[in-house]
């Protein structure tokens, strides 16, 4: 069963559709001016919905999107120094540059950090092919929800058919002598069994 909401912004027609489909316990989002889609877990609740800003939450999660143009410059100096600025500026420590990587755009610059409050955060800056546009992702999450988060981020897509990003994940097939020399490994030693005498205390 699917269905469709949609959320029109404030002093232009933004169309964002969200897509519930019960099977995959999966959200997806549709920026249609933008020709951008993603997709979230389920049971996340809107709260902020503008022409160039989008942000959703769930108990232990928020994440929130946002529109730039691109400048022309040093674009990878510019925009590290900008994630590095907006870590700082939410009081982030322990921060580390990220590597995710997001299929269909021109480059991603990330980092991630630990929030006043322990909690987790990543920025991300996903830079368009198409489009004069950098979307930035921030997603301040607990502790345990780093894999969720990282394929919330890897799900943003710029199409025109409104289809998220699905990472395929492969499954590496062993060869049935690679299986059995591993089998053999693993097999400890036959030994002579030896008697060992047990003493009460």
């Amino acid at each position: 069963m699917k269905r469709t909401i949609r959320l029109i912004a404030p002093l232009i027609v933004l169309l964002m559709m969200a897509t519930w489909a019960a099977d995959a316990a999966a959200t997806v989002y549709n920026w249609s001016r933008y020709d951008l889609s993603f997709e979230t877990p389920d049971d996340g609740f809107v709260v902020f919905n503008s022409p160039t800003r989008f942000e959703v939450q769930w108990e232990d999660m928020v994440m929130t999107v946002q529109l730039y143009s691109q400048d022309k410059g040093d674009e990878k100096k510019m925009l590290t120094e900008n994630l590095q600025r907006k870590a700082l500026g939410y009081n982030m420590y322990d921060l580390h540059d990220g590597k995710i990587k997001v299929k269909g755009f021109k480059k991603t610059y990330s980092i991630d950090g630990t929030m006043p409050d322990g909690s987790r955060a990543i920025i991300a800056d996903l830079v368009s092919k198409h489009q004069n546009l950098i979307i930035e992702i921030t997603v301040v999450y607990l502790y345990g929800n780093r894999e969720t988060v990282e394929d919330m981020i890897k799900s943003f897509a710029e199409n025109k058919q409104q289809k998220p990003n699905h990472e395929r994940k492969r499954q590496k097939v062993q060869t049935k002598e690679k299986a059995k020399s591993q089998d053999k490994k693993k097999q400890p030693e036959q030994r002579p069994a030896r008697n060992e005498k047990l003493y009460d205390a």
